[in-house]
């Protein structure tokens, strides 16, 4: 068995307890966190994915998942908070 389809199990395994805990999570923050956790997931689908086919692209779309992913976390921690964005 190629170590690709290996991992892809290991994240397709990781993805579907994440979506377990965003549909019963007790509270806000542990949602939040199984949405960051799937956003990470996903870019690690892309880099998989990219190194099966070998198309460059699809790493470009793994940076920019990761860079949004930080920034929703980063605003929705905030919003959690109580907090405005520029403070």
């Amino acid at each position: 068995m190629n170590w690709v389809y290996l991992a892809a199990a290991g994240l397709f395994v990781g993805a579907f307890l994440c979506l377990f805990r965003i549909g019963r999570g007790p509270s806000a923050p542990d949602r939040a966190v199984a949405i960051d956790i799937l956003g990470t997931l996903v870019v690690g689908f892309c880099c998989l994915l990219a190194i099966r086919t070998g198309q460059d692209f699809l790493m470009n779309i793994a940076i920019a998942w990761a860079l949004m992913s930080f920034l929703g976390a980063i605003a929705l921690a905030k919003y959690l908070e109580g907090k405005a964005f520029d403070e």
